[in-house]
């Protein structure tokens, strides 16, 4: 993919990988714009990145995708990149009484049903291009479960097969189709998990992000940073074990919570 020449749209480019995508890219020559919930959060990345370009916007809500759309496509018709990246990684106590039947699919709306539409939005303008991508940020936790976030690592694993099945759907077009597989790494959405990451655990957002542009330039459809790599193996040769090291803590991290409840 030639990024210098490209025009990007990043959902969740406030925090973390986004922003950290909206940086490099922005180095690198590309038009970047970028979503974002929070207005203040927006201004706050605009003036630290001021070539940037923000749009309020919420993944979850399709009213507020198809008025992106709108938005994006009457401002930046050249647009010719998505990068599906934001996200809510929560940790649920499954057995917690207090979880309501609404909330319990947060994850679900932001993480799978957001990049789904986003692209089935976007999917008709990307086409008319003569070359265009899609990238999908997933997980290493889409390749074995993490029990302390149950819902995440559902949600990750459904985006995994969707853009698989995707990139054969899309093969015969000009869109193609990458998948981040993203350890885990030093950013906000970690912060909730530091009891159970070590911090050698968790890689340089700013070497994970340039790895996957790099990736991107040289058209490597599948993109395994750091400890991913090592769970993409393990997942196929010792899935049990696996499982097993990503169980840890689990049991009395929950029966803690409950007893200070």
């Amino acid at each position: 993919m030639d990024l210098r020449n490209s025009t990007i749209l990043i959902t969740g480019g406030t925090s973390g990988f986004g922003f950290e995508f909206a940086t490099q890219l922005l180095a690198l020559g590309s038009t970047v714009l970028i979503t974002g919930r929070n207005q203040a959060k927006l201004d706050d990345t605009k003036r630290r990145l001021p070539s940037v370009h923000t749009f309020q916007s919420d993944v979850s809500d399709p009213a507020a995708i198809r008025q992106l759309y709108q938005q994006v496509t009457t401002q930046f018709p050249a647009l010719n990149i998505l990068i599906n990246n934001a996200g809510e990684m929560r940790k649920l106590d499954l057995q917690d009484p207090a979880l309501d039947l609404h909330d319990i699919t947060r994850e679900v709306e932001i993480n799978l049903s957001g990049p789904i539409r986003m692209v089935q939005q976007f999917l008709p303008h990307l086409s008319t291009k003569k070359t265009a991508a899609i990238l999908n940020v997933t997980s290493g936790i889409a390749l074995s479960p993490f029990p302390l976030a149950p819902v995440y690592g559902g949600t990750k694993a459904g985006l995994r097969s969707y853009t698989q099945a995707l990139r054969v759907q899309l093969q015969n077009t000009p869109v193609k189709v990458f998948e981040l597989v993203a350890p885990a790494a030093r950013t906000p959405l970690a912060d909730p998990f530091s009891a159970a990451l070590e911090d050698n655990m968790l890689m340089d957002p700013s070497k994970l992000i340039a790895h996957a542009i790099k990736s991107l330039q040289h058209d490597k459809l599948e993109i395994y940073p750091g400890m991913s790599r090592l769970m993409r193996i393990m997942s196929r040769l010792a899935p049990g074990l696996l499982l097993s090291q990503m169980s840890k803590g689990v049991t009395e991290t929950f029966t803690q919570a409950r007893t200070k409840a």
